[in-house]
């Protein structure tokens, strides 16, 4: 039924689980391909978000398949549970104080905060349920310059802010100083110093 609705209509509207308020969609990722974009943003509720999420968070994914219809009022109903909510924002990366999808990240150019253009987002990388990487495709200008191998991952932890219009993921810091963080050494298993 979710595919009904275009995202654009339920921009500002409030989301309802039943009778409980989660939150207002505020919009959603900008992609020119549609397979892409999967999710809403929606502002959470501060009291759903405090007894819903490990951490509050101020925005959070809403998967357009979660909509069921839109009530007489003019907001819209969710076909799912507040928990199958909270089970779905578990299986998020956190980026400064909002949540995002998995789907919202992929094809995500990623730039250091030198404005480097490092590569895209190609995979996310799960361990113990959680995500602690995203897997990179390097550009090739970047993997010849670095000495790197076809793919890289780069720690969620250095993920500082996302940019709505221009789809992309800034680090927070320079690219020469990701490559020697231990968190980076661990994830692509000192990799990049092989090729």
């Amino acid at each position: 039924m979710a595919e009904d609705y275009e995202i654009q209509e339920l921009i500002q509207r409030d989301v309802y689980v039943g009778e409980k308020l989660v939150g207002v969609v505020v919009g959603s990722r900008f992609h020119p391909r549609d397979e892409f974009v999967k999710s809403m943003r929606i502002k959470v509720e501060d009291g759903v978000a405090s007894e819903f999420m490990r951490k509050p968070a101020e925005c959070a994914p809403l998967a357009k398949e979660l909509v069921h219809s839109i009530r007489p009022d003019g907001c819209i109903r969710l076909s799912k549970s507040m928990r199958e909510l909270q089970r779905r924002w578990r299986n998020t990366v956190r980026i400064s104080e909002e949540l995002y999808a998995p789907d919202e990240l992929m094809d995500r150019a990623v730039l250091d905060n030198d404005g480097m253009d490092i590569g895209n987002v190609v995979d996310m990388v799960k361990i113990k349920r959680t995500y602690k990487g995203l897997k990179i495709k390097p550009h090739f200008m970047v993997r010849a310059k670095h000495g790197l191998p076809e793919a890289i991952v780069v720690p969620c932890g250095q993920l500082a802010r996302t940019t709505a219009r221009l789809d992309e993921v800034i680090l927070k810091c320079s690219f020469s100083r990701l490559v020697t963080l231990p968190s980076f050494l661990k994830l692509n298993g000192d990799k990049q110093n092989t090729d």
